[in-house]
């Protein structure tokens, strides 16, 4: 399933949302970049706390992605953010998920 048609579903019934969702993050995990720490983010944006240090060789889930702050980190330039949980973002410009655009549906 693409990730248009997974964002298409997602505007509908919250039931095969949430299934499709689920089976996506169960589905994958992507590593944080190797030799960094990374700030864990309560909004997509710097401008955030931090609420957490995920630690060297981490692997996360992404539950969704969304816009924010333009950061320039090992991946590239970027201004998508990957919720790794509630109230937890990452820059995705340090998660390696083999692709410039979105893996998973939008925020």
């Amino acid at each position: 399933m693409s990730v248009e048609q997974t964002q298409d579903i997602g505007g509908g019934d919250e039931t095969p949302a949430e299934g499709v969702t689920t089976m996506a993050a169960a589905a994958a995990s992507y590593p944080v970049a190797p030799g960094h720490r990374l700030n864990v983010r309560s909004g997509p944006g710097t401008g955030y706390s931090v609420v957490r240090v995920l630690s060297e060789g981490a692997r996360v889930r992404i539950n969704c992605q969304t816009t924010g702050t333009w950061v320039s980190g090992p991946y590239g330039s970027s201004n998508v953010w990957d919720n790794i949980g509630s109230g937890e973002y990452v820059s995705d410009a340090y998660i390696y998920t083999g692709s410039d655009g979105y893996v998973a549906p939008r925020c």
